[in-house]
């Protein structure tokens, strides 16, 4: 699943770039439910083209923010089969390759998830130690939080997901980008 390299956009030249991203997924009767990698029992499943895992979705669309692409729709369309169930860690590390082809990679990641049910605490260390091994930094440098949305709307009722994620990126030290910074 090689993303076409002519969707890329310029390089930016910036040490250090910041975005932020969301995602939301109605949830349907299932056999469980995806995020950050960690397949949790419910029983409910995401309506998704891919996996549906709600947190990595919005931290590709965070990464991609950042380094001022469009968002996974336009690297992974819901029209194109090859992302059907998709495993969404698979498709981060394409956005990983996209930032490394830019000359960067992630410095911090925060994740807000919101969901009525299930009760997402007891996931939290997973859900880091997972992210770190998909990302290649440091649990240190990942925050997770989950949150309700007290009773209110669709995810209230317990009939969506979403997420939050911000990151930072730095600029990889090298003397290829070195030398573009110069310029």
């Amino acid at each position: 699943m090689k993303i076409r390299m002519e969707r890329i956009k310029s390089k930016p030249t910036d040490a250090v770039l910041t975005g932020v991203g969301y995602d939301l997924h109605r949830l349907e009767s299932g056999n469980g439910i995806v995020l950050c990698g960690v397949k949790i029992s419910s029983d409910k499943s995401f309506v998704a083209h891919s996996d549906g895992d709600v947190p990595i979705h919005a931290l590709m669309d965070a990464i991609l923010s950042a380094l001022g692409e469009n968002d996974i729709g336009h690297f992974f369309p819901t029209d194109d089969d090859r992302y059907k169930k998709a495993d969404s860690c698979a498709l981060l590390l394409e956005v990983l390759n996209i930032a490394k082809t830019k000359g960067y990679m992630l410095n911090n990641i925060s994740v807000s998830i919101i969901a009525q049910e299930p009760t997402l605490s007891p996931y939290i260390d997973e859900f880091k130690e997972r992210l770190s091994k998909v990302t290649k930094i440091s649990r240190a440098k990942i925050g997770i939080s989950a949150t309700t949305n007290e009773g209110i709307g669709d995810i209230g009722d317990g009939n969506a997901i979403a997420s939050f994620a911000a990151v930072t990126l730095v600029r990889i030290k090298n003397d290829k980008n070195d030398a573009l910074s110069e310029k």
